[in-house]
């Protein structure tokens, strides 16, 4: 299954409960490519703990433009639809998995 890709009817009724961890990224995104497998890896490990989301920057510019984001990847980590951190570059798998404990 792996990552959720999210669009802008969506995003708020995703993000709203839980944990969600949100890629925003895009498909000619050099780093994307290497942060993607990454974030679908997570995806399958904490299944039933936290949502791990998706968004095309191409497809979604207004939930870009909304959080703001100005380079890719960034990753956003919500609680209960609160922004709690905003990634940006590379991560570990390691580290947005401790970030999301």
């Amino acid at each position: 299954m792996g990552a959720t890709a999210l669009t802008k009817d969506t995003f708020k009724d995703t993000i709203a409960s839980g944990t969600t961890l949100v890629d925003f990224w895009a498909p000619w995104c050099g780093p994307c490519k290497i942060q993607l497998p990454i974030v679908e890896e997570l995806a399958e490990e904490l299944k039933g703990q936290a949502n791990i989301t998706k968004v095309n920057v191409d497809d979604q510019p207004e939930l870009a433009s909304e959080y703001g984001i100005m380079s890719i990847p960034t990753l956003l980590i919500f609680k209960d639809g609160e922004l709690q951190n905003k990634l940006v570059g590379l991560q570990s798998k390691e580290s947005l998995a401790a970030k999301l404990a």
